[in-house]
């Protein structure tokens, strides 16, 4: 059965309301959620009512859409999902969806040509891929890069909307270094992905600084902190130079300079470490020597140290010797 966009809405609102065990939900909760998120989303300021919500939990719970919730009140007073990992986010597609998937696909597949959409094509062939195994109940003929036990996607609704909507964070989060989780007040700009893990660059304390998504323990909207605007970095340009993700503000562009042996050369050609890529010099024996013009950074070293003994830096001079140097420690390692 069809369901118009502002039921969708409310389900995913109640959805992500549900998942939050960390707060017990009332059904007047449930309805200032919704009233909420229709305001944001919609513009629609008159509220709803206490009948709708009801009646959207009795759909969820029910087969029509395919969700089954299992939506449950304890306490005659409160609403859970009684299995802790149910989200309506996971259920199977249904042929209604399938069927407005489908067109959605063929209008995206016509934009494809246009110069402004050549970003898309991959996401229209994922779309599409994904669409027609589904309704034919077969193996995708495309595999993209993907990690299944990823962290942190489901913060990306959330964090979205507060860059779209100008809107602070209250971010609980714990770095790999840290010895505890942090909470901190956080304004967001710009999600990034990189290497199938994904990242927000925001400001904290006057600060640029990027979180990775599966580092995050806790997130909100803190409605009373008034959000600042970017003017730290110019997200159209911040990456030009750049390999990866990490780049503080004030870092500048360097020329490296390396050498590949002739095995490999072919490999770095046809795929550069850096769009500014140039080749310099091919040598008789069949190596080659390049140049990149990029910041350098920890995710640009791992490339580097992808080759290990393929490859040597000509300058400059402080990254050959830091390379020399992982080398010995890898050696002292090993022997």
């Amino acid at each position: 059965m069809p369901v118009n966009r502002n039921a969708l809405i409310r389900y995913k609102t109640i959805d992500t309301c549900l998942r939050n065990k960390y707060r017990q939900w009332t059904l007047e909760d449930l309805i200032d959620a919704c009233s909420d998120a229709l305001y944001e989303y919609e513009g629609i300021d008159k509220g709803i009512s206490k009948r709708t919500v009801q009646m959207d939990i009795q759909m969820m719970r029910s087969e029509k859409l395919g969700y089954n919730a299992p939506i449950v009140v304890y306490d005659n007073k409160y609403y859970k999902y009684e299995d802790e990992d149910y989200s309506i986010t996971n259920t199977p597609l249904s042929e209604q969806d399938l069927k407005t998937m489908s067109e959605a696909v063929e209008v995206l597949r016509q934009f494809k040509g246009f110069s402004y959409f050549s970003g898309m094509g991959d996401i229209v062939s994922r779309l599409e891929d994904h669409v027609t195994s589904a309704k034919q109940k077969t193996i995708p003929v495309i595999d993209f890069e993907k990690n299944e036990s990823l962290k942190g996607l489901a913060y990306l609704d959330i964090i979205y909307h507060a860059i779209v909507n100008k809107q602070v964070l209250s971010m609980k989060y714990r770095s790999f270094k840290a010895r505890s989780a942090n909470t901190f007040m956080f304004h967001p700009y710009l999600l990034k992905e990189y290497r199938n893990r994904w990242f927000v660059f925001g400001q904290r304390k006057g600060n640029l600084i990027n979180l990775a998504l599966d580092r995050i323990h806790h997130i909100e909207i803190a409605e009373k902190e008034r959000f600042i605007t970017n003017d730290l970095f110019d997200p159209q340009t911040f990456f030009d130079d750049l390999e990866g993700v990490t780049k503080n503000v004030g870092m500048k562009a360097e020329t490296v300079r390396f050498w590949v042996n002739k095995e490999n050369a072919p490999y770095v050609q046809t795929k550069p470490f850096h769009k500014s890529q140039q080749l310099i010099e091919a040598q008789e024996d069949g190596s080659m020597v390049f140049e990149i013009k990029v910041v350098i950074n920890q995710e640009l070293q791992r490339e580097f140290f992808g080759y290990v003994d393929t490859i040597k830096i000509l300058s400059p001079q402080s990254l050959g010797d830091f390379m020399a140097w992982k080398f010995r420690a890898a050696q002292e390692r090993y022997f």
